[in-house]
């Protein structure tokens, strides 16, 4: 049985550590998280999902502020793990910490690497209009996710999958990749590959004020940002002096009859014209309201002409 410290912190890891907990294969010595954080409306202190997952199965859980001290070296150093596997942990790992484990530093990615190294790589691959991604599993080093690769599973992104979506089938596809690519380095089955630094792409962290829409782009690359920033922080935009969160909608490949921005009804549905096309809402909430669909919507704010959205 060999020895893992497992380090990571949401729930895209989840799955992960469960499958190294369930193998019979593998003794999850320790897990590394981040330090738990306030949630909510009354900021309430909250574990992440793998502290929560790891404490369930009695495993001992380490949230140290930093990695690069001696006390995170030598918490770490004394589970003698044979892999540290780590899942959107969230923090670079010190070269010291990456020299531990015996079969290296194992990192679960959430894109075909090179391409859209760092944060939020799902999320970014749905607003740029990718069709197709994966995970990669990769061997760390000191850089930014530019350790050799391993292995990769890939799958297509769906025409109206939002990112919500994407990050659980991709979570999903981590199990299995994982148990292949822990069992092909004990056999010295697999050959670490270099990245191609000339296809190599960096993506950071989603923030609110990135989620207005611009009306004057086209709707496929509206419809692509909807669902990218499904579910946080929601595309955005202005309706009379609200704030309007759009969740759901649909491109359509039709002449705009009005100046982009322009918000109005047909025969029962919602549509805005862009800078290219028509987008056509289905679901939305607008401020101190709920999320409803637009005909719901329509029911309390009735559209008669062209309402300018800012």
């Amino acid at each position: 049985m060999k020895s893992v410290v497992f380090m990571g912190s949401p729930d895209f890891a989840v799955k992960a550590l469960e499958t190294l907990i369930e193998s019979p294969d593998y003794d999850v010595k320790l897990v590394v998280s981040q330090t738990d954080k306030p949630q909510g409306r009354k900021q309430i202190l909250t574990p992440p999902p793998v502290k929560t997952v790891a404490l369930q199965n009695g495993i001992e859980v380490f949230q140290p502020k930093t990695l690069r001290s001696d006390e995170a070296y030598e918490k770490i150093a004394s589970a003698h793990p044979d892999f540290i596997v780590v899942a959107a942990y969230g923090k670079i790992l010190p070269q010291n910490v990456l020299d531990i484990p015996k079969y290296g530093c194992v990192n679960l990615h959430g894109s075909l690497l090179p391409k859209y190294r760092g944060a939020a790589p799902i999320q970014w691959c749905v607003i740029n209009g990718e069709e197709k991604t994966g995970v990669t599993t990769m061997l760390m080093d000191a850089g930014l996710d530019t350790g050799d690769i391993l292995l990769t599973s890939e799958t297509p992104i769906g025409a109206d999958e939002t990112a919500g979506e994407l990050f659980d089938r991709l979570a999903a596809l981590c199990p299995a990749l994982l148990l292949q690519t822990l069992k092909g380095l004990e056999a010295h089955a697999i050959t670490p590959k270099k990245q191609n630094e000339k296809d190599a792409t960096y993506v950071g962290v989603l923030s609110k004020e990135m989620a207005a829409i611009n009306w004057n782009d086209s709707a496929a690359a509206i419809h692509n940002k909807v669902r990218g920033m499904n579910p946080w922080p929601v595309a955005k935009t202005v309706f009379g002096g609200k704030i309007l969160k759009i969740f759901a909608g649909r491109p359509l490949n039709a002449a705009a009859r009005y100046p982009a921005g322009s918000l109005y009804c047909e025969k029962g549905d919602l549509f805005v014209s862009c800078g290219e096309g028509v987008y056509r809402i289905d679901e939305l909430q607008l401020e101190g309201a709920k999320r409803m669909n637009s005909s719901d919507f329509l029911r309390g704010h009735p559209v008669s002409g062209p309402i300018r959205l800012e």
